[in-house]
């Protein structure tokens, strides 16, 4: 299981994750350190070319391995239509990752309908090589032809969680997971409380092969929970990546 956060550039981590002193061109340096996985978020907004891609992979350990947002343009502006060309632009930057290359997660807007046609003709795009996870957030798509879609393609439903509640059904569509963590709703905002994390891990049971990331991004909470979380899956027999402050 790799547990890390939902990118790493945020000026409320010094003190938490970064030394204060810490010039921010070396925070992926620290990072790496700490956490053997991220899901670049950065990606989503701007698609960054190869050459910075392969600056990531230079800049972190041999084992890290970089999830990353796909960009809006795909999924926000065109909606998936017409994947070909901005699925094989990203991949072509991506590929400078080499093998610290982890999923790509396609976040569906909250206003596209169910369309899983067009997210057959968009997963088909991606080479068998290529691990995807999708999280659709208009409840139009849990349905079983999303489902079937999703396993066809062997592509991981994203499961996500807000206030310690599933955003998602709980369906299991490829032989690894994927699971983002939006929202605590403990007293000590935004971050989790061990409760939310024992339903998690129960679900969890016999699925190691899984990314899991924290987007709670204020205050440092991320940080934080992604290494209470991992502790406890520890406890519960998972193997689990780096996750030392």
């Amino acid at each position: 299981m790799l547990v890390g956060t939902s990118g790493w550039q945020y000026a409320d981590w010094r003190g938490v994750l970064y030394p204060p002193g810490l010039a921010q061109k070396r925070w992926l340096e620290r990072y790496g350190e700490c956490f053997q996985t991220v899901e670049n978020n950065g990606t989503f907004y701007r698609l960054a070319g190869r050459e910075t891609f392969e600056s990531w992979r230079e800049r972190t350990p041999d084992d890290f391995v970089m999830a990353i947002k796909a960009s809006r343009y795909l999924t926000h502006v065109r909606r998936l239509a017409d994947p070909k060309e901005p699925v094989e632009h990203l991949l072509a930057a991506a590929d400078g990752l080499g093998g610290k290359l982890g999923p790509v997660l396609l976040q569906l807007p909250p206003t596209l309908h169910a369309e899983p046609m067009a997210l057959a003709d968009c997963l088909s795009c991606f080479p068998s090589g290529v691990r995807v996870a999708v999280e659709p957030r208009h409840p139009s798509w849990w349905t079983d032809e999303t489902r079937d879609v999703l396993e066809s393609n062997a592509a991981s439903l994203c499961w996500s969680d807000r206030l310690g509640r599933p955003q998602t059904p709980l369906w299991r569509t490829a032989d690894w997971g994927y699971l983002r963590f939006h929202e605590g709703g403990s007293a000590n905002y935004p971050s989790y409380g061990d409760a939310a994390f024992r339903s998690w891990l129960t679900r969890f049971d016999g699925l190691d092969d899984a990314y899991v990331y924290f987007n709670n991004d204020l205050t440092g909470a991320a940080v934080r929970d992604a290494v209470r979380f991992a502790r406890l899956a520890r406890n519960r027999g998972h193997m689990v990546s780096r996750t030392e402050l």
